[in-house]
């Protein structure tokens, strides 16, 4: 069996919150508590849990783009937050982003080719467009849409723009934080399904934050429950959703009627 492309080992985040008192210690968030898993080539993993379940201190970690109190991000091997700055910068090409908001995400003051290009490292000009071009064409905009500004599309055409600048460094993996959750109920499954056929094209590797179990079970092979900065239970996203085995899963799954909308 291959190694995993992702490994998460015991993570951990806390974060030191102002005194609230001159002579009393400062209180102590624990955002993560141990958190572990792992994630194969080619697969989608899902993150879910309420607000303040430590979902997003997860994806930001994950993105080394804060630093752990304890454990280990590891990618093709690859301890991420024991690289230093210029290692880190040539591994992001394996790794990239797409973030919740379409329309904070995307620089209102640059044309859409400068902005799906913005990841790309030590390539020229030509090869430049080329890429955006392809980027853009295999999330359903065109290539002449680089000369645009964002202010020119709709909220799912701007996701599409942060997805193609996601692809354009053609990564291994993907992180979404609740990539559709912005968005018009409408709009939320073109883009989930565009998606899907990304990573059947590409072969692209997704850990997916999400809120929404329906979201989940529409793009995940597995599913992870966090709550408190820990994982309550991993799965199959059928065996989760259909059995659940921890009281908080049956809680979320009760609380959120939608699971198969998208189906």
């Amino acid at each position: 069996m291959t190694a995993p492309l992702l490994q998460v080992r015991d993570l951990a985040k806390h974060y030191q919150l102002p005194r609230e008192r001159l002579l009393q210690p400062a209180p102590v968030v624990e955002a993560l508590r141990g958190v572990s898993f792992t994630l194969r080539s080619g697969r989608s993993l899902g993150i879910v849990g309420e607000s303040g379940s430590g979902k997003s201190t997860l994806a930001r970690l994950v993105m080394a783009l804060e630093a752990p109190s304890a454990g280990s991000v590891r990618l093709l091997g690859r301890d991420l937050h024991a690289l230093t700055s210029a290692e880190l910068r040539e591994a992001r090409r394996d790794f990239q982003m797409v973030f919740q908001d379409p329309y904070g995400s995307l620089d209102p003051r640059q044309p859409v080719g400068r902005i799906v290009a913005e990841p790309l490292i030590g390539i020229d000009a030509a090869a430049a467009r080329r890429r955006v071009g392809e980027a853009l064409d295999a999330v359903g905009l065109r290539a002449g849409d680089a000369a645009k500004y964002p202010h020119e599309f709709s909220g799912g055409q701007r996701q599409r723009i942060a997805i193609a600048r996601a692809l354009i460094t053609r990564p291994k993996l993907i992180v979404a934080d609740e990539p559709v959750s912005a968005l018009d109920v409408s709009v939320q499954a073109q883009v989930l399904n565009l998606l899907a056929q990304l990573q059947q094209q590409f072969g692209v590797t997704y850990l997916f934050i999400s809120h929404d179990l329906a979201v989940i079970d529409h793009v995940c092979d597995e599913v992870a429950v966090m709550r408190a900065g820990q994982i309550v239970e991993h799965g199959t996203t059928e065996q989760v959703l259909q059995q659940p085995a921890h009281e908080y899963t049956r809680a979320l799954l009760a609380a959120i009627p939608s699971v198969g909308a998208f189906r």
